[in-house]
């Protein structure tokens, strides 16, 4: 093999280790979720990783939330400790860049758009094991705070935590993002939005409201 072949393959080796992930599980996982009674569709959830590899729709669809029958959910604020939300793992995927976000938010309606940079402190918190109890299963395991949760509330604002199974969240952003112009589905189903609200989410607003500001 010449020279010239032997620096074209190690440029090769060179060019596709610096593709290489380094996480050290899997795979991350992505998910959504809204205030009680704050219904949100996602249109799509789009993950850019540290690569700028693109993983379009990561995750659409219904976010996770809380629509309880007797009103006695409280959408105001974000909880201490928010769950996992509706997601899915980001396969193939390494560290997390940016998270674009496109939801309608039915209550109001309006469509959204928001672009969430995830800090490089966040992505080196992700590699980070810790020595924690599981109350889920009564055992010490070692985990990693391999979610990354969003949350997303009326008026564009989404904000977003990373967690373990059983470590404890961490906030990372909070962002408010902007009105998409072209309406539901960039203009597509002709102002129709995704679904309709359901009886509970419906009677909460109409007897409460939606409480802006406290997002």
């Amino acid at each position: 093999m010449n020279r010239r072949r032997v620096l074209l393959v190690v440029g090769m080796i060179v060019s596709l280790s610096g593709c290489v992930n380094r996480l050290p599980y899997d795979a991350w996982y992505l998910g959504l979720f809204a205030p009680s009674y704050m219904e949100v569709w996602i249109e799509t959830a789009d993950a850019v990783d540290v690569h700028d590899r693109v993983f379009r729709r990561a995750m659409s669809g219904v976010a996770s939330i809380n629509t309880s029958k007797n009103l006695k959910g409280n959408p105001r604020g974000w909880p201490d400790s928010p769950g996992a939300g509706a997601g899915k793992l980001v396969l193939g995927a390494d560290l997390p860049r940016l998270i674009y976000v496109r939801w309608q938010s039915l209550v109001e309606p309006q469509t959204y758009e928001a672009y969430i940079p995830i800090p490089e402190a966040t992505r080196q918190a992700m590699l980070k094991s810790e020595r924690t109890y599981c109350a889920a299963d009564g055992k010490w395991i070692t985990d990693y705070r391999d979610m990354v949760i969003v949350g997303l509330a009326p008026g564009g604002i989404a904000r977003v935590w990373v967690r373990g199974a059983c470590l404890k969240p961490f906030d990372v952003a909070r962002v408010e993002g902007t009105v998409v112009k072209l309406g539901p589905d960039s203009g597509r189903s002709g102002g129709q939005y995704a679904l309709p609200l359901k009886p509970s989410s419906k009677a909460y607003i109409e007897k409460y409201g939606i409480p802006y500001g406290s997002w």
